[in-house]
């Protein structure tokens, strides 16, 4: 999963950062509020987090104008401001939830996975592929059964080739989705963790469901196609 984390408090933006990956996110940081907006409008997260208070363009229109792009992608608020009337002014126009500073991270991580829960549902909880099984809450994975034991971008990869099951992948797409924007590591890291899945996930079992399209990318589709 990918997020967008528009936050001018570096310490604090950087606090939340480090533990999203941690917990498996691809995590882009925007300090003020004209770079946050870019980034919103260029990219598909599966999440933002984002500021009031911002320099630049302010967290309220931010959120105005990724409303009027993208109406489902969660987003919650973060701000000083804990008054009635500044919540529901940010709920009407279209935040999904509201967290008031300061907090602790295992609060923020607590309601970013309620939000990714209550996602659409054209992206299920429980991802089922032949007989592979991604739970994206719990990040678990089972194949045939058997529990798989994955590094976080090795999940990452796998959930993002599963959300988009019989579809080629280019290498760009999934660097820019399972790492971020900033990602300047070695040229061949997609395929280097593709094969680690390979090992884990295709490997031990007859049907293969990691396919390589020489030239093009990846891509990850039922058995028999």
């Amino acid at each position: 999963m990918r997020a967008l984390i528009v936050e001018d408090e570096e310490k604090l933006s950087d606090i939340v950062a480090r533990g999203l990956k941690a917990e498996g996110f691809a995590v882009d940081v925007a300090l003020n509020g004209t770079d946050g907006l870019e980034f919103a409008m260029s990219y598909d997260y599966d999440v933002i987090i984002l500021d009031i208070m911002l320099p630049g363009t302010d967290g309220t229109e931010i959120l105005s104008r990724i409303r009027k792009n993208n109406g489902h992608v969660p987003i919650l608020m973060l701000t000083a401001k804990d008054t009635v009337a500044d919540k529901v002014k940010h709920f009407d126009a279209g935040a999904d939830d509201y967290l008031t500073k300061p907090f602790a991270f295992a609060e923020l991580l607590m309601r970013v996975r309620a939000l990714l829960k209550r996602a659409p549902t054209q992206r299920p909880n429980i991802i089922k592929i032949a007989d592979l099984e991604i739970d994206r809450l719990a990040h678990q994975v089972k194949r045939a059964g058997n529990a798989i034991e994955l590094s976080t971008k090795e999940y990452a990869l796998l959930e993002y080739m599963a959300q988009n099951c019989d579809q080629v992948l280019s290498r760009t797409m999934i660097i820019e989705h399972v790492w971020d924007q900033s990602f300047e590591g070695i040229t061949n890291i997609v395929d280097v963790y593709v094969h680690q899945l390979r090992n884990k996930v295709d490997e031990p079992y007859k049907e293969k469901l990691i396919k390589t399209i020489r030239g093009v990318g990846y891509i990850l589709n039922k058995v028999g196609k």
